[in-house]
């Protein structure tokens, strides 16, 4: 390419389409955050960024002029981007907690491990998403309470063959997602997702084909509680794990939401899914009605996401 014979310090302005990030120097940039800085804001062409095998100490913001890109890490083992904010410290709060935060739309990240190592003593989120059109392939989500944030409502999001560990609430928030082929890994006695699915969006959060799993000692996970009343999640396909609870499904102390949260589950294996002592309110799907949901239903492809390139 035309912009690799340049000096480094002059990459920057020659719109290149490839980056490397290594910490021993022999890359573009040493950190995340500078090769960010180096793409330009609404480009019409992808931007790839290549991240070496490290641990990248690192509270990241893709902003939301920055789109079109894929960070991919070298080893998802190995390439860790990690911080330690919680929502006791300082006030924070927990939307300030982040390690990495995705403004921009039409995302990618690979091979990536996303960490919140904060100790438990409150809400500490890895992943805050607010982008639209937003991919996490072969990731690693790694955290206690609120590890995931899908922050807006409306925005599309995929995670496919991804590790997310938490202990509660751990996957929350109101966007429309779908997850396939990913391990759910609960870590204390709790919920596993808080959706707050809007009541005019049709679909929430989506688990296909994912294994649900605990640590040792831990037997009485909930599938979910609505954060929000109209909150929409689905298990199908799934292998639900011993610590799953009868009962599946929790209203958050309050049984107005039975009336109105969209809780479902359909041919799901395991000791977790006898659907025996499942509450009233939630419902399994007949063949007929899960077939109507397919990643083109749920994102309304025809907008022009090219989710599976």
């Amino acid at each position: 390419m035309e912009w690799e014979g340049l000096p480094k310090e002059k990459r920057r302005f020659a719109e290149p389409r490839e980056l490397v990030v290594a910490q021993d120097g022999t890359g573009d940039y040493t950190t995340i955050a500078e090769a960010l800085e180096a793409v330009r804001a609404f480009m019409d062409f992808d931007v790839k960024i290549y991240i070496k095998k490290g641990i990248y100490k690192e509270k990241l913001v893709v902003p939301s002029w920055v789109q079109h890109i894929e960070l991919i890490g070298e080893d998802v083992q190995n390439t860790i981007i990690t911080h330690a904010d919680h929502a006791n410290m300082n006030h924070m709060g927990t939307f300030r907690t982040y390690t990495v935060k995705v403004e921009g739309n039409y995302i990618t990240f690979r091979n990536i491990t996303i960490e919140n190592n904060a100790p438990r003593l409150g809400q500490a989120v890895a992943l805050h998403t607010e982008g639209d059109c937003l991919r996490f392939i072969n990731c690693r989500f790694l955290g206690n309470q609120d590890t995931v944030y899908t922050g807006v409502e409306g925005t599309r999001l995929y995670f496919e063959n991804c590790y997310i560990e938490g202990t509660t609430d751990f996957i929350f928030g109101p966007s429309t997602a779908w997850f396939e082929g990913c391990t759910i890994h609960s870590k204390a006695n709790s919920y596993i997702t808080a959706a707050s699915t809007p009541k005019d969006i049709e679909y929430g959060y989506i688990f296909n084909k994912c294994k649900l799993t605990a640590t040792a000692g831990v037997d009485k996970v909930y599938l979910g509680r609505p954060w929000r009343p109209y909150a929409y999640t689905i298990f199908m396909n799934c292998e639900l794990g011993k610590h799953i609870v009868g009962a599946g499904w929790n209203n958050w102390r309050d049984a107005k939401n039975e009336k109105t949260a969209r809780y479902a589950e359909y041919h799901n294996s395991g000791e977790g899914a006898k659907a025996d002592n499942r509450v009233k309110w939630a419902k399994q799907l007949s063949d007929k009605e899960a077939e109507k949901i397919t990643t083109v239903n749920c994102y309304n492809l025809s907008k022009g996401w090219r989710l599976f390139e």
